[in-house]
Order: C-alpha cells, then sequence, then structure tokens
C-alpha cells in the first residue's frame, strides 16, 4: 500500500468593507426637524422623518 501524505488546507476569509455612515442621519436613517406652529412659530415639538440623503437605509451614498 501507497502512503498517502497528508495535505495542509488553509481557509480564506474574506471580510466584507464596512459600509461608512450617512452624515446627515449619523447612520440612523431617521432626522428630527422642530415642529413650529401659530402666527409667531412657537416651538411645540419635534417630528422625526425620513432621511432624504440616504433615504432611510443609514448608509453613505456612493457617488
Amino acid at each position: 500500500m501507497i502512503a498517502v501524505a497528508e495535505r495542509k488546507t488553509t481557509r480564506r476569509t474574506t471580510t466584507t468593507p464596512q459600509p461608512t455612515p450617512c452624515e446627515t442621519c449619523k447612520g440612523a436613517g431617521e432626522v428630527s426637524r422642530t415642529v413650529r406652529v401659530g402666527r409667531k412659530h412657537r416651538v411645540v415639538g419635534q417630528q422625526t422623518g425620513l432621511c432624504l440623503t440616504c433615504l432611510g437605509s443609514g448608509e453613505a451614498p456612493t457617488e
């Protein structure tokens, strides 16, 4: 019988680059805006909405 030599296998791992967070929403996907009401524009609170720069994904758009 022929002796079989052991082979050493190496595993290659690839790392995916992490996406950069959006500068406008800081990666959250939402931004807050102040809500003003009345003739004197009194501040009554804040309202959150979809970030228009990244469209809610939280990742910086690629150019």
